[in-house]
C-alpha cells in the first residue's frame, strides 16, 4: 500500500475529499491506516501537481477528517472469506 493523501473533509454527499500526494487511478481501492477498505476513488479533481480525489464507500465517515489514507492492495476485508462455507 502507498500513501494516497490526507482526508480534507467529507462532502454533503458523503464522499471523502482527499488531498493526494500524486494523481490516483479511478476505481483504486482506498484503505485507512489499519488496512480496512473505506471505499474507492470516484473522481480526480484539481491541477495535476496538486490533485484531490473524491472517495466514496461504506467506510467513509466524519471521523476520517485529517486521517492519512492509502491506495493499493492489502485490505482486511475478505480476510476470512470461505471460512464456514459449505462446498
Amino acid at each position: 500500500m502507498e500513501l494516497l493523501g490526507i482526508v480534507e473533509g467529507i462532502t454533503s454527499e458523503g464522499h471523502a475529499l482527499v488531498k493526494c500526494v500524486s494523481a490516483p487511478e479511478l476505481g483504486s481501492a482506498v484503505f485507512d491506516k489499519d488496512r480496512n477498505r473505506i471505499g474507492s476513488v470516484k473522481r480526480v479533481l484539481g491541477p495535476v501537481d496538486e490533485p484531490y480525489a473524491s472517495v466514496s464507500g461504506e467506510g467513509v465517515s466524519g471521523s476520517l477528517k485529517g486521517a492519512k489514507v492509502y491506495s493499493g492492495q492489502g485490505g482486511n476485508n475478505g480476510r476470512n472469506r470461505g471460512k464456514g462455507r459449505k462446498h
